[in-house]
């Protein structure tokens, strides 16, 4: 079929709905809803037989669902209705929550029922369970649809009505706003996750109103709302029965950063004693895990710093087996890009940044004392998905989705060795394709490609299970010295015949010119991003339907 995705934003969840229906066999399009207009001219353009809204802030036109078959997908079980429905249900305190495929009708959410599924809803960040739970849900529910889309057609099958409920407005600040003097820790991490990503929780802190977002609780006490001290670049403040520790902010006009750099003021607190929960380590039958959950996957230049370190310290223990297992949410995306934009200088922040991607990945390119492995639990995004590459191992479970390029953040050249590293896997013409195509890459077809060496497990357990059973094998191997004698002896050859001293002066130079040049695409890109900014057009290489010669197929919508 061809089906156009109608959608706010290329996100997650919609990033993983391209990559399986195109698994499936469709022909895809997609078109940002950016005004009634916009979707009516996308929908006489590609002519679909199915519109699929897997994340919309508005009703669709009513042009468009009369003469479309138009499903949305709504992060809320039958007859949840309203644009807050898993914020509600994190705020609640819902034990399970659901995700439902319903046909757009005149009224918001309460269209006839095409599928739904349900999932257990655990102690989370709302981005941590739109990303997950949310998106696993939703593949289930689209796929049935699909598949009671021919009974349907021929009369053999209807959908239900949802149960009659009444639409929840927006989820108001006032609703989310934290009492201090009243909630315990429990209550204050519940109205904090479910805002988190956006819009945040309305505050104050040093005096001044922000949001915020990113706590987990800490062991401390003191005053209810008391801001008791830092701990790494968050601060640690009192609740009725203990504490949490806030980790970003984002002040009145600004945008969402460590609260540190977000509030100077913070420097003069008294440091706290508290682990680096962002870096960890741990061993078992030879084989070292270093865990690395940065917040949205963003690598700092320090936190590339602290995870080289942690790294050296990993190949210093007597193992045979390093796994990278990177975060729950976010393997790695590269650059922190927030932290670049709020830099003096841009530009330079850039600079030291990609220097320090670029020394990580070399020491685990370098590694010859272990086997190392990428153990991709979540999603991996431009200079993060060749950290993994650098690995002699690539795994991923399966809902993976994984986006190998640069150039929508401003035409950026890209580093982290990645033109010795993609090429080496899947050739020298399919690594310029994917570099040059700029859409993401699921799982499945990453192995198939040789990007990725396995991926399996359809949930985080089983594939965390099945990461420690095949690296305790890789260690145990008989064979282990005589891998290791080949991989010594492979990069001995790869570097005599090209340094990575060479891959790397070259890539730098092109993003030299992406930081220093006269195209200042890069910073306008980021920006952008940063800030959040409404698009104003969908991007060529998504809306198929706009590339010069498409012309709408003869056959009307189905």
């Amino acid at each position: 079929m061809r089906v156009l995705l109608l959608t706010h934003a290329f996100n997650s969840l919609t990033q993983r709905l391209y990559v399986e229906l195109a698994a499936l066999g469709h022909e895809l399009s997609v078109e940002f809803d950016i005004n009634d207009r916009v979707t009516e001219e996308a929908a006489a353009l590609f002519r679909p037989h199915l519109i699929l809204a897997p994340y919309l802030r508005r009703a669709i036109p009513e042009a468009v669902w009369r003469e479309y078959l138009c499903l949305v997908v709504h992060p809320g079980p039958p007859g949840d209705r309203g644009p807050s429905a898993l914020d509600r249900a994190i705020l609640d305190g819902e034990r399970a929550w659901g995700v439902t495929v319903l046909r757009a009708t005149a009224e918001m959410d309460a269209g006839p029922v095409w599928a739904a599924e349900t999932f257990a809803l655990r102690p989370a960040r709302k981005s941590s369970l739109y990303r997950d739970e949310v998106t696993e849900a939703a593949v289930r529910a689209v796929r049935t649809a699909l598949d009671r889309l021919p009974d349907y057609r021929a009369g053999r099958w209807r959908p239900a009505a949802p149960p009659p409920q009444p639409l929840r407005p927006l989820l108001r600040q006032a609703e989310r706003a934290i009492d201090w003097a009243r909630d315990d820790t429990a209550a204050v991490l519940r109205r904090i996750a479910s805002a988190d990503g956006a819009p945040g929780v309305a505050d104050r802190l040093f005096g001044q109103p922000c949001h915020l977002y990113h706590a987990r609780p800490f062991a401390a006490r003191g005053a209810p709302g008391e801001v008791l001290g830092r701990v790494g670049e968050g601060i640690v403040r009192a609740t009725t029965d203990g504490a949490v520790w806030i980790g970003h902010a984002k002040r009145s006009g600004g945008i969402k950063l460590p609260v540190a750099l977000a509030f100077p003021e913070a420097a003069a607190l008294p440091a706290l004693a508290g682990d680096d929960a962002a870096i960890r380590y741990a061993e078992a039958d030879g084989v070292g895990y270093l865990h690395f959950d940065f917040y949205n996957g963003a690598m700092g230049t320090a936190a590339c710093e602290r995870l080289l370190a942690a790294y050296e310290a990993a190949r210093r223990r007597p193992t045979r087996v390093i796994v990278l297992m990177g975060g729950t949410d976010f393997f790695s995306n590269g650059l922190d890009l927030n932290r670049i934009e709020a830099a003096e200088s841009p530009a330079d922040a850039s600079w030291r940044n990609i220097e320090a991607m670029d020394d990580l990945c070399r020491a685990v390119i370098e590694t010859d004392g272990q086997l190392t492995v990428a153990a991709l639990q979540g999603n991996a995004g431009a200079g993060g998905a060749f950290l993994a590459l650098a690995a002699d191992r690539v795994w991923a479970r399966r809902g993976v989705v994984l986006n190998p390029h640069y150039k929508n953040m401003g035409n950026l050249y890209g580093s982290e060795y990645w033109t010795y590293l993609l090429p080496r896997r899947v050739g020298a013409d399919r690594a310029l394709d994917l570099m040059r195509r700029r859409l993401p890459l699921g799982a499945e077809e990453a192995r198939r490609i040789g990007f990725l060496d396995d991926c399996f497990g359809e949930t985080r357990d089983a594939f965390l299970a099945a990461v420690t059973e095949r690296a305790a094998a890789l260690s145990n191997d008989a064979e282990h010295g005589r891998r290791m004698s080949d991989k010594r002896r492979r990069r001995a050859a790869d570097e005599a015949e090209k340094p990575l001293a060479a891959y790397r002066a070259e890539e730098l130079a092109g993003m030299q010119r992406n930081f220093y040049g006269f195209d200042a695409s890069y910073h306008v890109a980021r920006h952008h991003f940063v800030h959040k900014t409404p698009h104003s057009w969908t991007p060529r290489h998504l809306a198929r339907h706009r590339e010069i010669g498409w012309r709408p197929p003869e056959e009307g919508p189905a």
